[in-house]
């Protein structure tokens, strides 16, 4: 039987998907198979945006249509056969699952005032411990409530759980005013005897997307960047007078309403967005339908401004009534929302106390996804500053978001600081927190150029030459680590291998008791993670350095919580083979016995005698590396990189890497074509790298 938690409020807008996405995470982190059942739907028909969002960062790989029990129209018309088809479904689903998230209705459109009674009702039925989710705010939204209100709710809401049958585990108070939060929890705690935490208001996060509030009026977008639909809208400005008591009004990240034959006040509107001296927008919605004239196209693009820019139909009043009632929602498309989210409930809530509450046995199965939990919270745990040189790319923004909304890495981020942060606010991203340095401020560049050419002068290296050297974005990141001002670096989504680990190689160069930099792919297996090295550095490595990369790929093995036990491959196992590149992995293997004699290591191995028991069993009987090797070390880069990659497609592995390894300081390059979510794994291995050195 899975272990479940029902996620559920004693009303509407409280937020309870932040609460249901950061208690979902905090359960894959733990057990292998996650889902997510949702026992009352709006509708068997339409989709259920927070189900479907919640489904994709699940485990347990169920369909939707197994995760859901009944909708509303059943359980107004026939509630018996409702309650008894929520059992039925659930315990179907939950065959397939180590762990459930149950989340409960939402009030929206159709709430009643028995709807959490309801909610009750389905807990004690499934015998499903309640995580009980309260709002900080008045029904409206628009008010804070104090510590008295919200203990006097959170006793309602206990005493009617405990009425229907439902224990309730904890308690979140959600969207609260901070200066409040303690005051919150103190009260709720006293008065409830239950383990209670606060998680503040956020405005993006309660705020609808612009992509949401154009398909709420059925806009067509005219002129602007698409990548700027996932801002958040904060307000609404109905421009529906003349410019002059226009600008007044303007608001940050609000979208402005400007009837569709008011050229001048369109005109002015963009004009006044891409002005220093007013607020940054987030859209135009032009109304009524009315064409933009030639000569008025022709003025917006030469004004060259990215603010989106779109056309409805409907009138000014109705334009306006649809945009202010547009709903926040975490959909699956907003990535931002989604990790503002889970940023919020990892810095608020004790996911672990939690997580002990359900008295939860931890999986020993390192799949990919709690994996990459790991790596989460091993980064959290000693926050390092990681330089992100690449500003100009939209995706180092947006992983850059998610670090700091994670508390992953403290970051610096290479750019002028005006443009980095006007275009993170355009992608609706917080980088507040992030140090945003110029690579041309004049102070570290003069300083950064006599250090390189004191570095690079017996190499002929002039001192014109190192200040040209170091401007370039690679160059100046390093120096920042190499001076001691970052921790480590990630680069490459928009450069090649070669310039972001040229800088390290001439900088940071290698550390003590290694000749050279190779690398690793932490290759996540569906039940294992594995080490495989070098696949991207070496060309032909000697004996020498294939000692070395032996070497290095065990000591980033246990940085990442792997055993190592290494295996030397070959096209041949133990002493059944000759010829010169048998030879070459016989004597490196040799080296490592004696550099490192603690060192589990087999070789030269074939890749199947050092996977699997039976036949490391039948070939190299007695070793305890065959059949049982974590750390792979391929003879030659060939070999390496076709490996991996013929692995991470047949065997559906999650390559994770290049890691760089024998450098002195963390350098980490990125794939040209790297996501969001390979960017932030990345910084967060470089941040784990960067902890081993303090």
């Amino acid at each position: 039987m899975a272990s479940t938690i029902y996620v559920t409020s004693a009303e509407g807008g409280s937020g309870k998907s932040t609460i249901a996405v950061g208690m979902l995470e905090a359960l894959k982190g733990t057990v292998e198979r996650v889902g997510v059942f949702r026992p009352v739907a709006r509708s068997q028909h339409e989709p259920d945006y927070v189900l479907e969002l919640l489904i994709e960062h699940s485990t347990a790989g169920l369909p939707a249509g197994d995760c859901t029990g009944t909708d509303y129209a059943e359980l107004h018309t026939a509630p018996d056969a409702a309650f008894a088809r929520i059992v039925d479904r659930f315990g179907q689903m939950e065959r397939s699952c180590d762990a459930v998230l149950i989340l409960g209705s939402d009030y929206t459109d159709v709430g009643s005032p028995t709807e959490f009674a309801t909610n009750a009702r389905i807990a004690a039925d499934l015998a499903a411990p309640v995580l009980l989710v309260l709002s900080g705010r008045t029904p409206a939204g628009d008010a804070p409530r104090d510590a008295a209100e919200v203990s006097a709710v959170a006793r309602l809401a206990i005493a009617e759980l405990h009425a229907e049958h439902a224990d309730a585990v904890a308690i979140v108070v959600n969207r609260v005013d901070s200066s409040a939060s303690a005051a919150i929890v103190e009260a709720v705690r006293r008065d409830t005897g239950l383990p209670t935490w606060a998680i503040p208001e956020d405005a993006d996060l309660t705020a609808p997307l612009l992509r949401s509030v154009l398909a709420s009026v059925g806009a067509e977008l005219l002129f602007g960047d698409p990548a700027l639909l996932d801002r958040p809208v904060r307000g609404t400005v109905v421009a529906a007078m003349t410019l002059e008591n226009v600008l007044p009004r303007l608001l940050e990240g609000s979208v402005v309403v400007v009837p569709g034959d008011r050229s001048d006040v369109l005109v002015g509107t963009v004009v006044a967005h891409l002005s220093q001296t007013f607020p940054a927008l987030a859209g135009v919605v032009l109304n009524g339908g009315f064409p933009v004239a030639p000569a008025i196209t022709r003025v917006l693009e030469g004004l060259g401004a990215t603010l989106p820019i779109a056309r409805c139909e409907t009138g000014t009043f109705d334009t306006a009534v649809r945009i202010m009632a547009t709903r926040s929602r975490l959909a699956a498309d907003s990535p931002q929302k989604y990790a503002t989210a889970l940023g919020l409930f990892e810095r608020s809530v004790d996911a672990g106390e939690l997580i002990r509450l359900l008295q939860l046995n931890p999986s020993t199965v390192m799949t990919p996804v709690r994996f990459e939990h790991v790596l989460v919270e091993r980064a959290r745990a000693q926050p390092k500053r990681i330089v992100l040189p690449e500003s100009e790319d939209d995706r180092i923004l947006q992983a850059a978001g998610a670090v700091l909304q994670r508390g992953i890495a403290e970051l610096t981020i290479l750019g002028e600081e005006h443009v980095v942060r006007a275009r993170a606010s355009e992608l609706g991203l917080d980088l507040a927190r992030a140090q945003v340095i110029s690579p041309r401020d004049p102070v570290l560049h003069e300083r950064f150029a006599d250090e390189y050419f004191r570095l690079r002068e017996h190499k002929g290296m002039t001192r014109e030459v190192a200040a040209e050297r170091v401007a370039d974005v690679a160059y100046f990141g390093t120096m920042l680590v190499h001076d001691g001002l970052a921790d480590g670096m990630v680069s490459g989504a928009a450069h090649t291998t070669a310039h972001t680990i040229r800088p390290a190689f001439e900088i940071v160069k290698t550390a003590p008791g290694f000749s050279v930099v190779s690398s690793v792919f932490l290759m996540a297996l569906s039940d294992r993670v594995l080490v495989y090295g070098d696949c991207a550095v070496i060309p032909d490595p000697t004996s020498e350095q294939l000692a070395d990369i032996a070497i290095a790929s065990a000591a980033t093995a246990r940085q990442f919580g792997i055993e190592p036990r290494v295996a030397m491959l070959s096209y041949s196992t133990g002493e059944s083979g000759t010829g010169s590149d048998v030879d070459k992995v016989r004597a490196a293997t040799e080296l490592v016995r004696s550099r490192a004699p603690e060192l589990p290591i087999a070789g030269p191995i074939q890749y199947d005698a050092a996977a699997d028991p039976a036949v490391g069993a039948s070939k190299m009987p007695g070793s305890e590396v065959a059949g049982h090797a974590t750390v792979f070390v391929f003879p030659d880069l060939n070999t390496g990189n076709n490996t991996y990659k013929a692995v991470q497609r047949s065997a559906g592995a999650v390559a994770i890497g290049p890691v760089l390894q024998g450098l002195a300081k963390p350098i980490n390059d990125l794939s040209r074509g790297a996501l969001v979510r390979d960017i932030v794994n990345t910084i967060a291995i470089t941040a784990i790298q960067a902890q081993a050195n303090s």
